[in-house]
């Protein structure tokens, strides 16, 4: 079993329609969900492994949707959007299947997404994780979104159209790198290689990418939204400094630890589950 593919229209924006993956095809009441946000322009097809594992389809609901300008996730009107926009649109999803809460969860720029949904309806989006990109963040040596994205946001203010245009294997080999690591195997860079030219061909795909590249750089201004502290008396900025180096994985984390983010993931789940987060509650 690896999910539906399905789409829906949703009505912020002007209407959405929806790309989504969910399984089973009815989330069932007595679970909790489990939503998840895919990384910058790949699919909800990332989340395969968790689809293909026994042990979450028996523990919760699974369902993958993919953000604005990601594949069969497109406007119909708008040209321009936010993660905030990717939220909303989530929320009414989330309406429209029957699920009145879920945790929410996502890699890279998912993690924006998830947490844009839980400022919105903390009642309804729960656990969200998320990894910043700030200014402060790459001064110390994080990845400088901004920068490596430029190209696809200055290319998005040429207003020609760019009917042949597709992502090329350059691009491909800076997803993988970014991501996957540089030992990324042949047949996970030649997957996402196909994907990428299926999904961002032609002009409308080159203003699809071109946006979502500007709506990475931007993150609108999340961090200075979010209700934080640092006075965390149970895991303090020590702890998680060490606790950090002990996995040693690549950004896309759960490609070379899938056994250890799984099991936290379900444990995490588990403890929480009590309060009420289930589908069609």
């Amino acid at each position: 079993m690896t999910g539906h593919q399905q789409v829906l229209s949703m009505p912020h924006l002007g209407g959405i329609e929806v790309g989504y993956k969910v399984l089973p095809e009815t989330p069932h009441p007595s679970k909790p969900t489990l939503v998840l946000f895919n990384p910058f322009t790949t699919t909800s097809d990332y989340y395969q492994p968790e689809f293909e594992n026994r042990d979450i389809r028996e523990a919760v609901n699974l369902l993958a949707i993919e953000p604005l300008g990601h594949r069969r996730t497109q406007a119909r009107i708008a040209e321009n959007w936010t993660y905030r926009d990717s939220a909303i649109m989530s929320l009414q999803l989330l309406d429209a299947l029957n699920i009145d809460k879920a945790f929410v969860s996502g890699t890279s720029q998912g993690g924006w997404i998830a947490m844009r949904m839980a400022l919105l309806a903390p009642e309804t989006a729960r656990g969200p994780r998320m990894a910043f990109g700030r200014a402060p963040s790459r001064e110390l040596g994080c990845w400088d979104g901004p920068t490596a994205t430029s190209g696809l946001v200055t290319l998005g203010a040429d207003l020609a159209p760019a009917d042949d245009f597709e992502p090329g294997n350059d691009y491909r080999d800076f997803l993988m790198d970014i991501g996957y690591g540089k030992m990324v195997e042949d047949n996970v860079k030649a997957f996402w290689g196909e994907s990428l030219k299926a999904n961002h061909a032609g002009d409308e795909g080159k203003r699809r990418i071109c946006m979502a590249a500007v709506t990475l750089a931007s993150r609108d201004s999340l961090h200075a939204r979010l209700p934080y502290g640092t006075g965390d008396v149970v895991f303090s900025f020590a702890n998680a400094e060490q606790e950090i180096k002990l996995l040693g994985g690549v950004h896309f984390l759960s490609y070379t630890h899938p056994e250890i983010i799984h099991r936290e993931l379900l444990e995490f789940i588990a403890k929480w589950k009590k309060d009420g987060v289930r589908a069609g509650l």
